[in-house]
């Protein structure tokens, strides 16, 4: 096959279909050798993207965007929580949008919002900015912070001679990774429902620059194009970006491939944001809450990882949230979580022998219930009083599932957020904020397999936490979970 180098003389190589023959490549040069060098290296021709971000979700399926007029209204209201998380994910086709609003606004309007945004401290620094300042200083307080963009840093040497293809793939997949991390949550939400993506165009771009590196180097050293076609058989099933920029790497070295996959690289994510627009209900109040919650789920599933799988989708469940904003009062919130929890536990009392894998499932569920606590906790820190006021209605309902789980998930919370503080012995130690009542605890207190919870039990039994029972089943035999599952029939009967 011929290659011919804009600018430059023509390469020649012949290219063979056997792995035995592949070694054998070499090129020859036809004439000017060392200058046909320098001019391929020094003068490059421009290379076709491989890349659009338009083309890399589906299209959308809104006949309007109607979350932009209600993005305006809320500009224009005076809860500093929901000016924030609209600014936070700019759902308007003028980036401008807020800054304008917010300068129209009265100054004793903006020093409000600007109070509810910095600490009393600094709001007294803060006092003697300008309108125009401190309109400013809220846009950016409002604003997610995201870890410096980077250029692509591995790059295909001979070096990698010495490395298996599942090495290499390995290394361009975390690389892959790496540059993913570097785009915010609200950045793809914004890019999954239509709107230009600064840091999405950055990293198409990157795996376009990974792709030229790549190309120039199979053109250089033809001998490496059979390992880094098993490299690209590795990475079928990894980045889609990073294996698509290999795959026509490879095409474009002149060896003929499988196309590469024509998936829709952001689809994983961008289909579930774009359900939760079209599937909820019509109000961005709380579409908005659940995405800060889908956030923390967000950075927890991608960004705190060693890889990530790229082709599962983004799960957008968020039960426990859609509890809390369907419930009228927090008495009202624990029983619906009641309702649910006595369906499920319904299940295992309608057995006629303790079916062991359903109550495992539940208490999975005990643990996901919990994660989900710690997810809202976070992403939403005014629910957490309301969260807190739950947590007697569910004790008084004898539902230790939920409410162990709640107290879990407040546990972990009241951890993330803990301070380092000084002792007296010049040591240091991390100061929890109790984020519960402190007559709760014992409920949680694993000593000899949370004695005081399964005291409790035997003394009020309701609907229970499994943990501990299975543990004391492991210990003691049989005998437990027929005791346990005599007092669900009573409980489940009763109610």
């Amino acid at each position: 096959m011929a290659i011919t180098v804009q600018g430059g003389p023509l390469l020649t190589y012949s290219l063979v279909a056997s792995q035995d023959a592949m070694s054998q490549y070499s090129p020859h040069p036809l004439a000017g050798e060392s200058s046909g060098i320098a001019l391929y290296m020094f003068r490059q021709p421009s290379y076709p993207s491989l890349f659009r971000s338009n083309d890399e979700r589906s299209r959308l399926n809104f006949s309007y965007r109607w979350w932009e007029d209600e993005a305006a209204t809320i500009l224009w209201s005076f809860d500093v929580e929901e000016i924030k998380r609209v600014i936070r994910y700019g759902l308007f086709p003028d980036e401008q949008l807020p800054r304008m609003a917010l300068q129209t606004r009265s100054a004793g309007a903006v020093d409000s919002f600007l109070a509810g945004l910095v600490t009393p401290q600094e709001m007294v620094l803060l006092a003697n900015l300008s309108h125009v300042q401190k309109v400013e200083e809220i846009i950016q307080r409002c604003k997610t912070t995201s870890p410096p963009l980077i250029s692509w840093g591995w790059l295909p040497t001979r070096i990698h001679s010495e490395l298996d293809p599942p090495a290499i793939a390995q290394a361009i997949d975390t690389e892959s990774h790496l540059h993913f991390a570097r785009i915010s949550f609200e950045e793809l939400v914004r890019h999954a429902l239509g709107y230009r993506s600064g840091r999405v165009e950055w990293f198409l771009q990157q795996h376009m620059v990974f792709y030229t590196h790549l190309l120039d180097f199979l053109n250089a050293y033809p001998q490496e194009l059979i390992r880094y076609a098993d490299v690209e058989k590795h990475l079928r099933n990894q980045s889609p970006f990073a294996h698509r920029a290999v795959a026509h790497a490879l095409q474009g070295a002149g060896l003929r491939i499988e196309p590469p996959n024509a998936a829709l690289g952001f689809e994983f994510f961008a289909s579930p944001i774009q359900r939760v627009f079209r599937d909820l209900p019509p109000s961005l109040v709380p579409i908005l809450k659940a995405l800060c919650v889908l956030g923390i789920r967000f950075e927890r599933t991608y960004l705190h990882s060693r890889g990530m799988n790229w082709s599962q989708e983004f799960t957008i469940a968020f039960s426990f949230l859609e509890d809390i904003l369907r419930s009228t009062s927090s008495t009202d919130f624990a029983r619906i979580l009641t309702c649910t929890d006595e369906r499920d536990f319904a299940e295992l009392a309608e057995e006629e022998a303790f079916d062991k894998i359903l109550a495992n499932r539940l208490s999975i569920r005990w643990e996901l219930l919990s994660i989900d606590v710690w997810e809202c906790c976070r992403a939403l820190p005014d629910m957490i009083e309301y969260i807190q006021e739950c947590l007697q209605p569910l004790l008084a309902l004898r539902n230790y599932h939920s409410l162990t789980a709640i107290l879990s998930g407040l546990h972990k919370y009241s951890v993330s957020e803990s301070t380092s503080v000084h002792t007296g012995n010049g040591n240091t130690a991390l100061a929890l904020d109790p984020v519960f009542p402190p007559e709760l605890e014992y409920l949680l207190e694993p000593f000899q397999n949370y004695t005081a919870y399964r005291h409790q039990y035997q003394q009020a039994p309701g609907i229970p936490f499994l943990i501990p029972h299975l543990n004391e089943y492991r210990q003691r035999g049989e005998p437990v979970l027929q005791y346990l599952l005599a007092q669900l029939k009573a409980v489940t009967h009763q109610r």
